[in-house]
């Protein structure tokens, strides 16, 4: 059995047991405390038999979901890998090796890896200052990064992503997504902006300007194929249909067509890449693994909530996609990520197993090969179409409601993280995101705490004039939920406009959490009170909370004076007293206190 004494069931320890127990400073890893050995935990990142369960019925459904996969990831490779400066044929490494590498060893059954808008910004500048040859080191660098992170069991923390944060940067991809196919919808050449709205809208203002009704027609079509296909039939491959329809259909009217460029015939043989300067490429390696670890288990997440198929396991998400990284970059690929928008058209295709993200990277594979020429007149047309509706199908409406009526922060995280991923970028938004969320959560988790005054005990109370007197003179609160750096001006605020009292007794055992701020806090409430000459008695800290107070110093000047009690019975005699001293001499220094000896408590002038 595992865990401390306390998560064991056992009994706290008893009064008079040491305020401070040892404490080494050495905590063994995560994977020790859970009681795994080394090759426990790699073993539980390996791929597993159960990965393909149900693929005797899924197959049919899982190869024209990876077909179809394919076909939309081929112009997306390309135009990344040019997009970043080092060329179509980088993309096109990076989707067939990633894409393989990341299905197999990833923890999600329907992630789609590649390439990605996200990680070509982040590459852009650094290829623009160092060379095309400098992605295949970062790459190489940056899985070594993610599969450390899936060593040290680092997926678990997307949990503490809120919900509103999700749904927004699924919007906000989705808005960018249709954004970035207006060119290719409406025939004209893609604007050179940064920001894929701004792109529609110059889109727009160029297609207007001379509109080609021919290539909206055929968008109309792939739209309508693609959205209605499926209503007949939900097995039907309705992306793989609209795209051969609207081909067919192209090569019918008359006027040009943009259609796919000129493929690659080969892929390279795999190398280690120059690593020359690997001090000033473990910053930019780092950015991009923080990129490839958030974008790949947000896209898992994502797809989690598009199919049944089983929940992605992230510790062997960001192990699969370290792998896929490594073997991009030796393969002279770029770094790669899960794809939001492939990895929707996968689980809108129908997709159940990881066999689907296989065969999209075999069918790219093979038209590195072979099908070239065929694929190369595939309307650019067509696949927007499937990208837009994809797009659309990425929205879950109800949830966006639901966040929206939910509370005016959650609603304000979704709102702002919806905005900044569409005007900025999503590292920025993510960020943006967890930042509100954060300090909206610790907003109203200060408000929870709070100091609860309690009526003065009975308990060794002389008689009724004897309690009525205490009662007049001794102040016993209670303090509630967290005493942190969010709530410990709350706390000096209330306690120190205390008046017209000899004692205060302050029962620290309802406290929650506890840091050093409030444990400052809490030192400064007990100095504040003692310049007015008004005692302050602690009472029933745990063990761990005793601990940060005595390393913090608040609590030397109450133990030197005896101040600290284990129950509230001996901290409510302590106070009588110091109540009958008080009253038998109303000009005692407190400051001077030191252990009480027993005064009889006597009443009248």
């Amino acid at each position: 059995m595992t865990g401390t004494p306390h998560e064991q069931g056992a009994s706290p320890a008893p009064p008079g047991s040491p305020l401070v127990p040892p404490f080494s400073g050495r905590r063994s890893p995560g994977w020790r405390r859970a009681g795994l050995s080394g090759v426990d935990l790699v073993r539980g990142l390996l791929p597993r038999r159960s990965d393909y369960r149900g693929l005797r019925r899924s197959w049919p459904r899982d190869l024209a979901a990876g077909v179809t996969v394919g076909i939309v990831a081929l112009p997306l490779a390309l135009a990344f890998g040019v997009a970043t400066g080092v060329g179509a044929a980088p993309g096109l490494v990076t989707a067939v090796v990633a894409g393989a590498v990341a299905a197999v060893f990833g923890g999600s059954h329907l992630q789609v890896s590649g390439p990605t808008g996200a990680m070509t910004v982040v590459l852009v500048p650094l290829v623009a200052s160092r060379g095309p040859e400098v992605v295949y080191a970062v790459a190489v660098l940056a899985g070594l990064f993610v599969v450390a992170a899936a060593l040290l069991r680092l997926g678990r923390l997307l949990a503490f992503v809120p919900w509103p944060l999700i749904e927004g940067f699924t919007v906000g991809i989705a808005v960018v997504i249709a954004a970035q196919q207006v060119p290719n919808a409406l025939g004209v050449a893609a604007p050179d902006v940064d920001n894929a709205v701004l792109g529609a809208v110059l889109a727009v203002r160029s297609f207007a300007s001379q509109p080609q009704w021919a290539v909206v027609a055929l968008l109309v079509l792939a739209v309508v194929l693609t959205a209605g296909l499926p209503r007949l039939h939900r097995s039907l491959p309705a992306s793989l249909l609209a795209v051969v329809v609207v081909t067919a259909v192209a090569e019918l009217l008359p006027g040009q067509v943009s259609r796919i460029d000129t493929l690659p015939s080969s892929l390279p043989a795999p190398s280690v890449p120059d690593l020359t300067g690997l001090g000033t490429l473990l910053v930019p390696a780092l950015a991009i693994a923080f990129l490839a670890g958030l974008e790949s288990l947000l896209s898992a997440r994502v797809a989690d909530g598009m199919s049944d198929a089983p929940r992605h396991d992230p510790d062997r998400e960001l192990f699969g996609q370290g792998l896929a990284n490594l073997a991009s970059g030796m393969f002279g690929g770029m770094p790669a990520t899960g794809a939001i928008a492939r990895t929707a058209v996968n689980a809108r295709a129908g997709a159940s197993t990881r066999v689907a993200a296989l065969t999209h990277a075999g069918v790219l594979a093979v038209i590195v090969y072979a099908a070239s020429g065929l694929v190369s007149t595939i309307p650019l047309v067509a696949l927007a179409g499937v990208l837009i509706v994809t797009a659309y199908r990425m929205v879950e409406r109800h949830n966006v409601r639901s966040v929206l009526r939910s509370t005016r922060g959650d609603a304000a995280v979704f709102t702002l993280t919806v905005v900044a991923t569409v005007a900025l970028d999503l590292i920025l938004a993510v960020g943006i995101g967890l930042a509100l969320a954060a300090v909206l959560a610790l907003t109203h988790l200060a408000r929870t705490a709070q100091a609860v005054p309690e009526p003065l005990v009975d308990d060794g109370v002389g008689d009724a004039e004897e309690h009525a007197l205490l009662s007049a003179h001794v102040l016993t609160y209670r303090l509630d939920g967290p005493l942190f750096f969010g709530a410990s001006a709350r706390f000096l605020t209330e306690l120190t406009t205390i008046t017209d009292v000899r004692v205060v007794i302050l029962r620290l055992g309802s406290i929650g959490v506890l840091d050093a701020t409030g444990a400052r806090a809490l030192g400064e409430i007990v100095d504040q009170l003692a310049e007015r000459d008004i005692t302050v008695l602690l009472k029933g800290a745990n063990v761990e909370h005793t601990r940060l107070l005595n390393e913090v110093g608040t609590l030397a000047p109450a133990l030197e004076r005896h101040h600290v009690f284990a129950d509230l019975p001996s901290a409510v005699a302590h106070a009588r007293k110091h109540v009958a001293r008080d009253h038998a001499d109303p000009t005692h220094d407190h400051a001077s206190d030191g252990p009480v000896s027993p005064v009889p408590l006597r009443t009248g002038a």
